[in-house]
Formats: structure tokens, sequence, C-alpha cells
């Protein structure tokens, strides 16, 4: 047990990085409010991205990224331009529905598959990701640290990451919260496309 206390400030750290708001946070919300499945897919594609930057980032290449100027910024615009056809896509569906239409019963739900690939999508298309966990990585980790460390780190992240997408889901798609939705969904969806948007330009003009 050597190796608790790092294991735990990790697991703090990770888990303050997901609560604060982001492209995570509204794709995950977005789906949830038309169906908890859909969410809870969206989540589970975004941990999975995530567990894929952590790997990375244990072998090395979080810290490459950083030094390959080109390949990180292929990656962050092809991220801004993903956030920025989400948050369209919204913002048209929001400015075509009729005022006061329900979106909730009846509503087209996205398949599981199409959920899990726009979350991988959304986690995969961000190489903050990447140099954030090469970061933490090296600041946390001692040097020489057993394979098993490593391990449990890629899990802890995977699990964190899971379980907080998953209770936002589970929130948002409580029917109260929808009932809520579906009387104000039209501003709901705009806000909602506004910040994609925002977020993707905001990823795009970021160094």
């Amino acid at each position: 047990m050597d190796y608790l206390p790092q294991l735990l400030t990790l697991s703090g750290i990770v888990l303050l990085a997901c609560a604060s708001p982001g492209p995570d946070f509204v794709a995950v919300t977005s789906n949830a409010l038309n169906d908890r499945r859909s969410g809870m897919f969206v989540g589970l594609g975004i941990a999975c991205a995530v567990v894929v930057w952590a790997t990375l980032a244990i072998l090395g290449f979080g810290l490459l990224i950083k030094e390959l100027f080109w390949l990180y910024e292929a990656i962050r615009l092809a991220g801004a331009a993903y956030l920025i056809y989400l948050g369209a896509r919204m913002l048209m569906a929001a400015f075509k529905a009729k005022s006061g239409e329900p979106r909730i019963q009846g509503v087209a739900r996205v398949g599981a598959l199409q959920a899990w690939r726009q979350g991988f999508m959304v986690g995969i298309t961000n190489p903050k990701t990447a140099t954030f966990f090469a970061t933490l990585f090296v600041t946390v980790l001692p040097v020489g640290a057993p394979t098993w460390v490593y391990v449990s780190v890629v899990a802890l992240v995977g699990l964190i990451t899971a379980a907080w997408l998953g209770a936002l889901a589970a929130f948002f798609s409580v029917g109260s919260v929808r009932s809520v939705y579906a009387r104000m969904s039209r501003v709901v969806d705009a806000l909602m496309g506004v910040a994609l948007v925002g977020l993707g330009i905001r990823l795009a003009s970021s160094r």
C-alpha cells in the first residue's frame, strides 16, 4: 500500500477535473434530457476516450504530443470542428422546433453505438486531455513505480470518469428534470448549442 496516497491524490484531481463544466458535461446532459440510455452511452464513450489518453500518457505519448506541434494542432482543430458541428446541429434543431412543442415524448432516440461514438469523438479529439494526464502522472506518480500502479491508475481514471458522467446522465434523465426541460426545450437546446459552439471556438483559438 506504499502508493495509496499517490493513487488517492490522483483520484481526487481526476474527480475535480471531471466536475468542471466542459464539452463532456454538455454532450452527456443534452442526450440524457431526451433519453437516459443515450446519455449513459455518451458518457461511456467519453470514459473510453479518457482511458485511451491516460494509457498513451503513461506510454509517453502525452509528453510527445506537446513537442509535436503539428499533431497537437491537428487533433485540437479536429476536436474544435466536431464541437462546433454538434452545437450547430442543436441550434438548428432548436430553431426548427415549434414553440411549445414537447421534445421528449416520441423523440427520435440515438442508438447506443451512435451515442457511444459521439462521446468517444468528443473525448478523443481533445489533446489537452493527453497533456493533462502527462503532467499529472509526472507530478504525482513516483519514478519507477511498478506496473500494477500504472494499471490501477488507468482503471481509476476510467471508473471515476464513467461514474461521474453516468451520475450526470441519471440525474438529467429524472422525470422532474425532464418535465422542466419539456416546457423550455427550445431555450435549453439553444443554450447548449451555443455552449458547444463556444467551447469549440475556445478550443480552436487556444494554444
